[in-house]
C-alpha cells in the first residue's frame, strides 16, 4: 500500500485523490490509503456533485478496503473546508498527514509515501520553519537516520528524467550557486537512486552547461570550463558513467535522449520546462536521496481551480504508478 497525503485542503488534493480512486480500474491504479480528515473529504465530495464511498480504515487494513471504497485514516487534526481560499488554520493537520506517511513507510507499513501538492505560505503563517515540503521530508528521514540528508528533485516523465542541480533561487545567483562539490553529490546521489530504485544497472548522466553553448570554451561564461567540466572528469574517475558540459539547447531532442538516463540541468527551469513541455500531465516529481520512496504530481495546489470539478488527476494516477514501480524495484534489488 501507499500512503497518501491530501496535500493542502484548500486546493485540489482532495479532489484528485477522489478521481484518482474512481479510475483505479481504469488505469489499475496503485492501491493508497488517504491520510485526511474524512470530513473534509466528505464534504468536498458533496460540494463535487460526486458520490463516492469513504471508509475509515487503518493502514493494516486498508489494501482490504481499496477495492470497494476509497480508505482514508483520519488525521486527529480537522481542516477548514474552502476550496480555493487557503487557511492557515490547516496547517496542523497537513504537517501530521506528512509525519504520519512517514512513520508508515519507517514502519514498513506503506511501501512510499506519495504526496498531494501543499503551499508554503499558510504553513509560514502558522509557523512551519522549514523552506519547504521537500526539505521537511529531508529532516524527518535525518531524524530516523540519524545523519543529515540531501534531497534531491528529479522530474521523471516517459521520455525524460530531468534533476535542476539549483531549484528555488534567483536566476542571477545561480553561478555563486554552483560548486564543483555539489554538482558531484547530486549526480551521485541521481545514479545511486537510478540504479536501487529504477533498476538501471549503469545509469548514464548527460550534464547540462550554464551559459550558452555549454560556454563556447569560456568566451560565453567561465562556469563550464571551471567548475562543471571538473565535476564532470571526478564523476567518471568515480566510475559514473556522466559526460558534458553539453550545450542545453540541444540536449531534449529525442535522439539525443535516447543517450542518456538522466539530465542533470544548472537550474530550475533549465530541467523543468523540457519536462513539462514533454509530458506536463504525465510528469512526476520524485525525492532522490531519502531513504524512502517519495512521489508527487509535478503541480502545484491550484487553489484557482479547487472545488470546480475540473481538475485532472493524470499526474497523481502517474505518481502513484511511479511509486509502486519504484518500491518493487527496490523491493527486488534487496
Amino acid at each position: 500500500m501507499l500512503a497518501l497525503t491530501a496535500g493542502d485542503p484548500s486546493g485540489i488534493g482532495p479532489e484528485i485523490a477522489i478521481a484518482a480512486w474512481q479510475a483505479r480500474n481504469e488505469h489499475s491504479v496503485a492501491p493508497f490509503y488517504l491520510l485526511t480528515d474524512p470530513a473534509l473529504l466528505a464534504a468536498r465530495a458533496r460540494h463535487l456533485g460526486i458520490t463516492v464511498p469513504i471508509e475509515e480504515t487503518t493502514p493494516a487494513n486498508a489494501a482490504a478496503v481499496f477495492p470497494h471504497a476509497l480508505p482514508v485514516v483520519p488525521l486527529q487534526a480537522r481542516f477548514t473546508d474552502t476550496p480555493g481560499l487557503p487557511d492557515a488554520t490547516n496547517a496542523a493537520g497537513i504537517v501530521e498527514a506528512i509525519d504520519r506517511a512517514v512513520a508508515d513507510v519507517h514502519s514498513g507499513v506503506a511501501a512510499a509515501v506519495v504526496t498531494c501538492p501543499i503551499a508554503k505560505k499558510p504553513l509560514y503563517d502558522a509557523g512551519f520553519r522549514f523552506p519547504g515540503h521537500t526539505e521537511y521530508l529531508a529532516h524527518l528521514a535525518g531524524l530516523k537516520e540519524g545523519r543529515e540528508i540531501i534531497p534531491v528533485m528529479m522530474l521523471a516523465g516517459p521520455d525524460l528524467r530531468a534533476v535542476p542541480v539549483t531549484i528555488h533561487i534567483p536566476l542571477a545567483d545561480v553561478p555563486g550557486a554552483l560548486t564543483q562539490a555539489t554538482i558531484e553529490e547530486i549526480s551521485r546521489i541521481t545514479a545511486h537512486d537510478l540504479a536501487a530504485r529504477f533498476g538501471i544497472a549503469k545509469p548514464r548522466l548527460a550534464i547540462s552547461g550554464l551559459n550558452p553553448h555549454a560556454g563556447e570554451g569560456g568566451a560565453m561564461g567561465g562556469e563550464d570550463e571551471a567548475i562543471i567540466r571538473p565535476a564532470v572528469e571526478a564523476l567518471r574517475r568515480a566510475g559514473i558513467d556522466a559526460f558534458g558540459p553539453l550545450p542545453a539547447d540541444t540536449m531534449f531532442h529525442p535522439r539525443a535522449r535516447a543517450g542518456y538516463d538522466a539530465a542533470i540541468c544548472m537550474y530550475h527551469d533549465q530541467a523543468l520546462i523540457p519536462a513539462k513541455a514533454l509530458a506536463f500531465d504525465e510528469t512526476v516529481n520524485v525525492t532522490l536521496g531519502l531513504p524512502f520512496i517519495r512521489t508527487s504530481p509535478d503541480h502545484g495546489t491550484a487553489f484557482d481551480i479547487a472545488g470546480k470539478c475540473i481538475a485532472r488527476p493524470d499526474s497523481l494516477i502517474a505518481a502513484l504508478t511511479l511509486a509502486r514501480l519504484l518500491a518493487n524495484n527496490e523491493s527486488q534489488a534487496k
